[in-house]
């Protein structure tokens, strides 16, 4: 989960101030937690009650409540118009958003399941909410089985055969060439396999979230994926962990200090 929240934090002064390049302070002055997060620790707060005790219909019910509670809490986190018009819905329907926003939060649900099927399963579930649109559920599923796949020991090149042919995304690309002409895009195909590409390509955590950043696009929302992917494959060190919990939230922190105690020691 710190490798989403992290990433969040790193971006968050450049989502507005497009930066193309992997030169910045990582955690600098003006950064701060987003709408990635907030949601990030909404999906990981329904998982903590366990999986198994509940049907399909039930968890989505249940990410339903939970991002609609933690996004009333931090209603000025930077949601886009149309979600932040669902948090002000007393009670709100599902919609078919294609946005990233269901991948910037799905990190959890590849740390709580036991397969990659699970994991896949979680995804969809965690988006169906708000994301329910094919490309919405597809960003979050990729996601998710990267992570999976990545704290499961997978390879690098296994995780990018995988994403290719389950999900169709096209990351024969390097950063460096897509960096010059790459601009904002809140859409699932328009962003995640560039923040899947910024993983691949780095040599350590904060090398991947350096790479989301550098693309200049939705800096907050790609680090958040590029890190969360990152987070189980290299782990992230110390010092960003701790720096994270200077700004993290207190309520926020609860969540995630439980969640990594009942999931993230053990796998």
């Amino acid at each position: 989960m710190y490798g989403a929240i992290i990433g969040d934090i790193a971006g968050s002064r450049f989502e507005w101030h497009p930066h193309k390049s992997k030169d910045f302070g990582f955690i600098g002055s003006g950064c701060r937690v987003t709408d990635d997060s907030v949601m990030t620790v909404a999906a990981a707060e329904v998982l903590l009650e366990g999986i198994g005790n509940r049907d399909e219909e039930t968890l989505i019910n249940d990410f339903a409540r939970s991002y609609h509670k933690w996004g009333n809490k931090y209603l000025n986190a930077g949601y886009g118009r149309r979600f932040k018009e669902w948090l002000k819905t007393e009670n709100p329907g599902r919609y078919d958003s294609f946005g990233n926003g269901s991948a910037m939060r799905v990190s959890p649900v590849a740390w709580a399941a036991d397969t990659l099927e699970e994991a896949r399963t979680l995804a969809r579930l965690s988006a169906m909410p708000t994301h329910a649109h094919p490309e919405g559920i597809k960003g979050a599923e990729s996601v998710a089985a990267a992570i999976f796949m990545a704290r499961n020991g997978a390879s690098k090149e296994e995780i990018r055969e995988y994403i290719e042919k389950e999900f169709g995304y096209d990351l024969d690309f390097t950063c460096d060439e897509i960096r010059p002409g790459y601009h904002f895009d809140v859409t699932c195909q328009g962003s995640v396999p560039e923040a899947i590409v910024a993983f691949l390509e780095a040599d350590d955590y904060a090398d991947a979230v350096r790479n989301a950043i550098s693309l200049g696009g939705d800096a907050d929302t790609q680090a958040a994926i590029a890190g969360s992917i990152a987070e189980a494959c290299f782990g992230i060190p110390s010092k960003y962990s701790i720096r994270a919990k200077e700004i993290i939230p207190e309520d926020m922190q609860e969540v995630i200090d439980a969640f990594r105690a009942r999931y993230m020691k053990t796998k």
